[in-house]
């Protein structure tokens, strides 16, 4: 049985009364398109329950593209936080249909650096493609694909044994490792209210509200059963600071409802309390997602993915032997809640300490629970302030013994947070409490210099100073290796780089931006200055895909001391433009934009004849290689001088400068049409002939003749001067097919710059604050011809970029 040739609706109709007749198919849950819910009476404080969320097509469709769509459409809408999610995603269509757990996807939703604002009906993302890859894997594994004409029994089978109804009537939620998020979001609005703490006065001493949360959804009959969290609920109010004080007796702070906790009550009647047991270590350990944000960002401790635990692991046996764990000691001195020490075997060896006490009762009720930890060796210590003689008796005499210190490895993914983030604005950019301002920051600071902006680098190197001749396994951003901030620190940082991986920063919880984040091994026994690592490349479902060199750059000159040997700065009627001069690295690259005189950005330097081709092989060495989050930090350098007698690199460079810029007539002159009237069929003579009259006096700066007024024919055109190579041809003749498209429509500016074309196609969006005004360019046209002359023009220029490339490390602007 199949549903062809039907409307959508009616296809969900029919679905809904042959296969899920015993649930209700009426629900509106948003913008899904196709809701099976419980039959459920409900009530002020019951909330009906979804058994499956699902897209719906008409005819035949690529069924996981439109999970994926499903996926990133409640994602953007966070569909998520104002109902309670179902047991399964799902597709439709007019053949099959599709399931996914929702447990299998759930992490993308608390990505913070996940792009929600992309169409979900946008292929080509690679926020889509990252989804596409997770939904195909699972439902493929799980066989959960069901074609209506050959698998019905089955299907009717799956839902039966799936969908399960139980009785017909009120019933509490269940507390899962699916839903315990989304609970807690219902809570912060509902509950902490009426929690009779100062939670801006709590939170600086370390409180937060997600210790209540814990307390609460580990409870049975308003009593906390996990006696060792931080926070306790003793039925009528809440427990914490519980210590012996100085008369010998225990002590602890009360905190009681401001509500009778009436809406404590109310709330939790919808849920059913504790989750099942096996979800328990799970919810403690992930304490790190009740973190509110801007403390975690002030402390910039993120929870390590299990995936790069285990490899962490394998590479440490690697290098220190099948029986190290035996051999060695092992101390992660930023551990949270402990979870990078997650599979190691040998507990008599391994040493806890985290800044957190919260954490610390997190840890010591895992051990409780079964965790591989000695109590005695899981402690509080602030590893930046604190002195070594608070440390443990046992892990003191380790350090104190030279030779003991040797099988020492220090086992950290330290803090990532520093002093203030490119999202602050310049008005607000001071130092974040705590951060820099630590005890290590002033040993240190005038040793590692703006380095100790950063926590981890503050680690580094407190460990490397009071632990000589030991082993350091660290996660880190790469800046150690490629920074330029970081010179100073690699003068000092002086070891033996024994081996290592890097991973995609953002499978790392809450972890902003698209950048690698390294496993690095070092002896602190040698004193090798770093130069360069080899790292090998694993992809986001731990596939090694390739190896990677890092280098230092501490000997280098970078491009942008290069390119200021051709800065302007002078205002004059020759200038043409003006570029952005921002950073030497590929995450500056999109700074690095042409724009007109008048609107030049804060760091500039004006474009003229006199610099034209120097401007334009800076902008295209910037721009020719896509940004990677394996490339984000590699830096741009001074060049060798071969380009120089290179005169076809030179006008490959200009051509891809002259169809990439941003040049719009409205901010002054285009100096920018790459064509004459003639070739272009243009109604009227254009303002400026510069760019035609460049290209006709053979590209030279030092050409005498006044380009700006020109009014001659040029003598020669891109086709007929010779070094212009065919890939530079195909660029200009592609550009040509669209500029006469252009000047073929009514009402058109004459002036139009490749920017202005766009947008007289493309039209802009309205606004999103409701103004009316026009906010971003649509992505395509209405017009079709356009569109496959935009997109023939863009595959010109990427056929172009690919011949300049080699160019780029050939001239040593990028280091092979």
């Amino acid at each position: 049985m199949s549903y062809h040739k039907i409307l959508e609706e009616e296809l969900k109709n029919k679905v809904a009364s042959d296969y899920f007749y015993m649930f209700d198919s009426t629900r509106i849950i948003g913008k899904v398109d196709f809701c099976i819910s419980m039959i459920q009476e409900v009530t002020s404080i019951t909330e009906q329950e979804s058994l499956l969320w699902a897209e719906a097509k008409k005819g035949s469709s690529d069924i996981y593209k439109s999970i994926v769509q499903l996926i990133l459409t409640i994602g953007k809408a966070r569909t998520f936080d104002k109902y309670l999610p179902p047991p399964f995603l799902g597709a439709l269509d007019a053949d099959k249909i599709a399931f996914i757990p929702y447990n299998d996807i759930h992490d993308i939703f608390y990505q913070n650096d996940f792009n929600w604002t992309v169409a979900p009906s946008n292929h080509e993302t690679k926020e889509f493609q990252l989804i596409f890859d997770k939904v195909k894997k699972s439902v493929d594994e799980k066989s959960l694909i069901f074609h209506y004409d050959k698998d019905s029994r089955e299907l009717k089978k799956f839902i039966k044994e799936n969908f399960k109804v139980g009785k017909f009537g009120m019933t509490k939620t269940k507390i899962d490792k699916n839903n315990f998020m989304v609970i807690y979001n219902k809570w912060l609005v509902e509950v902490k209210p009426t929690i009779a703490v100062n939670w801006d006065i709590a939170k600086k001493t370390g409180i937060i509200d997600g210790d209540f949360y814990l307390a609460d959804i580990l409870s049975r009959e308003n009593n906390t059963l996990k006696d060792k969290l931080f926070v306790l609920l003793k039925n009528s109010y809440y427990e914490l600071e519980r210590k012996l004080n100085e008369a010998g007796m225990f002590s602890s702070a009360k905190v009681e409802f401001n509500d009778n906790q009436l809406a404590h009550t109310q709330f939790w009647n919808r849920y059913d309390r504790p989750p099942k047991e096996e979800y328990w270590d799970y919810i403690v350990e992930r304490r790190d997602l009740l973190v509110p944000q801007d403390v975690r960002e002030r402390k910039g401790s993120f929870f390590t993915p299990q995936i790069w635990v285990e490899l962490s692991q394998k590479y440490l046996t690697d290098y220190l032997g099948e029986n190290w764990q035996d051999e060695y000691y092992i101390w992660d001195c930023a551990s949270g809640t402990g979870n990078l020490l997650n599979g190691l075997t040998n507990k008599y060896n391994i040493y806890a300490s985290t800044l957190d006490r919260q954490d610390v009762e997190v840890m010591h009720d895992r051990i409780k629970n079964g965790a591989n930890l000695l109590d005695s060796h899981v402690f509080q210590f602030d590893f930046l302030n604190d002195d070594f003689s608070k440390l443990p008796k046992s892990l003191q005499d380790i350090i104190n013994d030279p030779e003991k210190r040797k099988k020492l490895v220090v086992y950290i993914n330290p803090p990532y947070a520093e002093t203030a983030n490119n999202d602050t604005k310049d008005k607000e950019r001071i130092n974040k409490r705590g951060v820099s301002f630590t005890k290590s920051q002033l040993e240190y600071g005038d040793i590692i210099g703006i380095a100790t902006k950063e926590l981890f680098a503050q680690f580094l190197t407190r460990i490397y100073d009071k632990l000589p001749n030991a082993i350091l396994a660290q996660f880190s951003k790469l800046k150690i290796i490629q920074g330029p901030n970081f010179s100073k620190f690699r003068n000092y940082f002086k070891a033996n780089y024994l081996g290592g991986f890097i991973c995609q920063a953002n499978t790392f919880d809450n972890v902003k931006g698209n950048f690698p984040i390294g496993f690095m091994i070092w002896s602190l026994d040698g004193r090798k200055k770093i130069e360069e690592i080899n790292c090998e490349i694993f992809d986001n479902k731990g596939i090694a895909i390739g190896k990677k060199i890092f280098y230092a750059y501490d000997d280098k000159v970078f491009i942008t001391d290069w390119y200021r040997k051709y800065h302007n700065r002078k205002e004059s009627k020759d200038n043409i433009g003006s570029i952005g001069l921002y950073g030497s690295d590929f995450q500056h690259s999109n700074f690095i934009s042409i724009y007109n005189v008048s609107n030049h950005p804060n760091r500039w330097s004006f474009i003229g004849a006199q610099n034209l081709i120097e401007t334009s092989i800076y902008f295209t060495v910037r721009h020719c290689i896509d940004a990677t989050w394996l490339n984000d930090r590699d830096q741009f350098l001074y060049p060798n001088d071969n380009w120089e007698k290179d005169i076809e690199f030179q006008r490959d460079c200009f051509t891809y400068t002259l169809f990439s810029n941003n040049i719009q007539s409205k901010y002054g002159t285009n100096h920018w049409i790459p064509f004459t009237e003639e070739e272009v069929n243009a109604k009227e003579r254009f303002e400026s002939h510069f760019m035609t009259d460049f290209i006709s006096s053979g590209m030279r700066s030092e050409i005498k003749k006044d380009i700006f007024n020109s009014v001659e024919e040029p003598i020669a055109t891109y086709k007929s001067i010779p070094k212009f190579s065919d890939e530079a041809k195909a660029v200009f003749d592609a550009g040509r097919a669209l500029w006469t498209y252009y000047h073929e429509q009514p009402n058109i500016n004459v002036n139009a710059s490749l920017y202005d074309i766009r947008e007289h196609f493309q039209g802009r969006k309205l606004a999103l604050d409701g103004s009316g005004d026009k906010g971003k360019m649509n992505n395509k046209s209405q017009d079709e011809k356009y569109n496959i002359l935009i997109a023939n023009l863009r595959a010109r220029l990427k056929d172009l970029a690919k011949k300049i490339e080699p160019k780029v490390y050939e001239y040593e602007f990028l280091k092979a």
